[in-house]
């Protein structure tokens, strides 16, 4: 039967009929706007307003990237607390006193850290009692989305020439945008020529780099060890120490064959090469980093809104935010994944204060070696065993993972940074000996940072009263810093 004569014969069917069509269209109609509404909302998205090349500030990039933004203001937030990091403000020196003795003669004996979010960076480095003092401009390299513009109108080289003090009003926005990304395409990006310089005496270009190596590489600008090179004809060039590899061995060689060193330590006159956060290093000789898990996608992991997918800014430890960066890959729970991350720190941090024990004998028998009148001929051999042990010892102390990127490349490191200060330890007993000292070195109470400080001669209230009188100069340098991106935006406007 035809539906024209079953509608004849009972009309309520066309009724349901018109009605379920009509039903139809009107979900075919709502489907089709949803689709149109994301795609605008995908499109409005993509849309970016001309940025000027050198533009420093987060909010102008963020005008058409708000998630980004938003999620980049949350690098402010320092409440999160794990076992053994976290983003809240933390004295290192006040829980782990050995670490002024063992950086005695350095500006980190003085004031050391936790360090907080991206938000705080140019706060952090203006507050630090390590800038007390007189310090290169090289000083300023990863903390400002300023720095590629002043590599550009004053040329590299000149720029690590200069000082920190008289750059200051020209560095004033936080880490940002502008740091890993290009104004015209958002793509990522290396704004910072010691990367660059590093790949390419390894023989590599970091221009053919895939997208999921650059999200690895934007971090490692500034997440690795480096070093202020004292070249006459380039002082305090920012370079990487990567020419024969990535692990404390092979940059300890490195730093060996020239003879580098980043000071003198007061106690023992070592000549102590000082890691500073060799993070990427670490980072490509574990697990993570073999397998082509990217940085970003640990700390920086995908979100989405709608139809929007985008890289959530907040940059923090995967510890706060495991659903979406750690579940991701792996199928345990949450609570056992976190058991695991805070076991395996924990053996590391057990071995590394084993470590600073030997080590700040060492230091201490080194120097009442010298008072036992030991010669420079006697004691270069242990003075360089002391230097190699705090070098491994400090490679991954300095470090932001307490060893998680690489545990057991870390465990060996700490094993062999004992082994060598026990050597040494033993080396000058032997040098004692031979000048008819065989009493034990007394240990002196360093129980408090204050009381290492005060061991080591450091005036503290010298240092913060010149910190104190610092205050004034940052406060002119804000002005000054207000009116260039005034006329900066006055410019951009005709």
């Amino acid at each position: 039967m035809k539906i024209a004569q079953l509608v004849e014969r009972k009309p309520w069917i066309g009724w349901l009929l018109f009605a379920a069509t009509a039903g139809a269209v009107f979900a075919a109609g709502v489907i089709g706007a949803s689709i149109v509404e994301r795609r605008q909302e995908s499109a409005a998205l993509r849309a970016v307003n001309p940025i000027a090349e050198w533009e420093p500030r987060n909010e102008v990039w963020g005008a058409d990237h708000p998630r980004e933004l938003e999620t980049w203001k949350q690098t402010a937030d320092t409440s999160f607390v794990s076992a053994y990091g976290g983003s809240a403000p933390r004295d290192l020196l006040e829980e782990d006193p050995r670490l002024v003795v063992l950086w005695a003669g350095y500006p980190f004996s003085r004031d050391y850290k936790q360090a907080r979010g991206h938000a705080y960076a140019i706060d952090d480095i203006r507050s630090t009692l390590r800038t007390t003092g007189p310090m290169p401009a090289t000083c300023w390299t990863c903390k400002s989305p300023d720095v590629p513009r002043l590599m550009d109108t004053m040329g590299v080289a000149d720029y690590y020439k200069g000082k920190w003090a008289d750059l200051g009003s020209q560095v004033v926005n936080t880490i940002g945008c502008k740091d890993c990304h290009d104004p015209k395409t958002m793509d990522l990006r290396i704004s910072r020529p010691a990367l660059v310089e590093a790949w390419g005496r390894m023989g590599k270009d970091v221009r053919k780099a895939t997208h999921q190596e650059m999200r690895s590489l934007v971090c490692a600008q500034c997440h690795v060890e480096y070093y202020f090179a004292k070249d006459s004809s380039k002082p305090n060039y920012l370079t990487f120490p990567w020419d024969s590899g990535f692990s404390a061995e092979r940059m300890e060689k490195y730093y060996d064959n020239i003879n580098f060193y980043d000071f003198v330590n007061k106690v023992s006159k070592v000549k102590v090469i000082k890691a500073q956060h060799p993070d990427y290093e670490v980072y490509m000789q574990g697990t993570h980093g073999k397998r082509g898990v990217s940085c970003a996608d640990c700390h920086m992991p995908y979100k989405s809104e709608g139809a929007v997918k985008f890289t959530d800014h907040h940059v923090v430890s995967p510890l706060k935010n495991m659903a979406n960066a750690c579940m991701v890959c792996h199928r345990q729970s949450e609570e056992t994944l976190r058991n695991d991350v805070y076991a395996r720190q924990q053996r590391v941090q057990e071995r590394k204060y084993a470590v600073e024990d030997q080590l700040v004998r060492a230091h201490l028998e080194a120097a009442q070696a010298w008072k036992d009148s030991a010669t420079e001929a006697e004691m270069e051999p242990a003075l360089k065993k002391i230097r190699h042990a705090q070098w491994r010892w400090d490679w991954v102390a300095a470090g932001n993972s307490l060893g998680f990127h690489a545990p057991e490349i870390v465990q060996q490191t700490l094993g062999e940074a004992m082994q060598i200060a026990q050597e040494a330890r033993v080396e000058i007993t032997r040098i004692r000996a031979r000048h008819g000292k065989t009493d034990t070195v007394a240990i002196p109470d360093i129980s408090t940072k204050i009381k290492a400080q005060s061991f080591i001669g450091l005036n503290m209230d010298s240092l913060r009263l010149v910190k104190v009188q610092q205050g004034a100069m940052f406060k002119q340098w804000d002005s000054a810093a207000k009116l260039r991106e005034a006329a900066m935006s006055a410019k951009k406007g005709k």
